[in-house]
């Protein structure tokens, strides 16, 4: 038997071994176009404060300080937000040991949700505060909650996962069922 085989069969680990590591590989260069994209986006905010109409009645550009989270809630906890998404970036990455199973699908999303926690928690950690931006008007004057380009890639990548998961069956792997109606 020669060295470096594992059961005979020294392809199948490297292949096992390149699909990781091109994986990974994709899973950083989003999670960092996410990061880049946020704080490029942030620094002209802030550069160019003032409000902006891009889209009359519907869509403009605002600088906002946001010192809370989602909807503004737990304003003020700056610490205890920094522990949240910290916590949050070390179970992504422990889930990235599963890696090599994961598809595409789901790889992408979670990079998505990867770069946008680092993307604010850049913020928090330099500013004290995350910068928000984009303004929509829903209808007359409700406005939601302004958000910024991390907030969008962290929601689009959420959905987007638990899509994938769905779709992969990934659920019911975890469940050990399926749901089932009575009739």
């Amino acid at each position: 038997m020669k060295k470096g085989r594992d059961n005979g069969s020294p392809r199948k680990s490297k292949i096992f071994l390149d699909k990781g590591r091109g994986k990974i590989a994709l899973f950083l260069a989003f999670a960092a176009l996410v990061v880049l994209l946020d704080q490029l986006s942030k620094s002209w905010i802030r550069n160019n404060p003032q409000a902006t109409e891009l889209l009359p009645g519907f869509l403009d550009l605002v600088y906002v300080e946001n010192r809370g989270s989602a909807f503004g809630l737990l304003a003020n906890q700056t610490f205890l937000l920094i522990a949240i998404t910290i916590a949050s970036l070390i179970i992504i990455l422990l889930l990235l040991r599963h890696l090599s199973s994961a598809t595409t699908l789901s790889i992408i999303p979670a990079s998505l949700i990867f770069g946008g926690a680092m993307g604010n928690l850049i913020d928090r950690l330099r500013l004290g505060y995350v910068i928000d931006f984009i303004d929509v008007r829903l209808w007359g004057n409700f406005h939601w909650p302004a958000f910024n380009f991390a907030d969008a890639a962290i929601v689009i990548g959420t959905f987007t996962l638990f899509y994938s998961l769905h779709q992969t069956g990934l659920f019911r792997k975890v469940y050990g069922h399926t749901h089932k109606t009575k009739n």
